[in-house]
């Protein structure tokens, strides 16, 4: 009997270990949310667009090498009108912004965009310290996307910090449940604004607006991406999604 019930009581423990194991794997594996559908042409909002990466035309203007992936999913849901400067005139009678590793601003523009926002505009900020981009264009170009985000002020005036990362090179990250590929990500920190994803996001609010800044443009790229495009892009989607509520 009493070795009946050992064995009765090493098995017991046994199934035990391999549930809680099992329960352990399962919280390991997590699946990433739904992917938001794309809206009907006339239920999509304008969505304005200031970059300065080759999202809309390719790397020469050439109409055959634009349309690149980023921009395809962005049209899914929005009526995508690029603008050339955040300032006034462009921003008057918009509600949201994507600038996605812009060019650096004048200072009249970052006031006007500033005033924006804190009366009522919603902005996802991609501000990349280190971009990894690829470019056939040598560095010194104009046409070149810049090699960091230009910041004068604008992030600071937000309450928010960005350093540059400590080595650079392929990166991953969770972002409420999505896996994440980046090239040398920045840091972000505040006291003000909520902090996501181990300091790649900050979402802060405004005045009556919205301001999300994530610390990584290269995201957006599906040669750095690779199978993890769907999701970085699904990422970008749904932060805008959530500037919109």
């Amino acid at each position: 009997m009493r070795i009946g019930r050992r064995r009765w009581l090493v098995a017991s423990l046994s199934l035990a270990a391999l549930t809680a194991a099992a329960i352990a794997l399962a919280g390991l594996i997590r699946t990433a949310p739904a992917a938001l559908p794309a809206r009907p042409l006339a239920a999509r909002p304008a969505l304005l667009l200031l970059t300065s990466l080759p999202l809309v035309f390719g790397e020469n203007f050439t109409l055959g090498g634009g349309g690149s992936p980023a921009l395809t999913r962005l049209e899914q849901r929005y009526n995508v009108k690029p603008i050339a400067l955040a300032d006034g005139p462009s921003l008057a009678s918009f509600r949201l912004l994507l600038m996605a590793h812009p060019r650096a601003q004048t200072a009249a523009a970052l006031v006007d965009l500033d005033d924006w926002v804190r009366q009522g505009g919603r902005v996802l900020l991609l501000a990349d310290p280190a971009l990894d981009w690829p470019s056939a264009r040598p560095f010194g170009d104009p046409l070149r996307p810049p090699p960091g985000f230009a910041d004068t002020g604008l992030l600071g005036h937000w309450g928010v910090t960005l350093e540059a990362p400590a080595e650079r090179g392929a990166a991953k990250a969770r972002l409420d449940g999505r896996a994440l590929i980046l090239s040398s990500p920045g840091l972000l920190a505040s006291r003000s604004c909520e902090i996501a994803a181990a300091g790649l996001v900050a979402r802060c609010a405004i005045g009556r607006g919205k301001a999300t800044i994530i610390a990584d443009a290269d995201l957006l790229s599906p040669e750095l991406s690779g199978d993890s495009e769907q999701q970085n892009l699904d990422a970008v989607v749904a932060e805008l999604d959530r500037l919109e509520r």
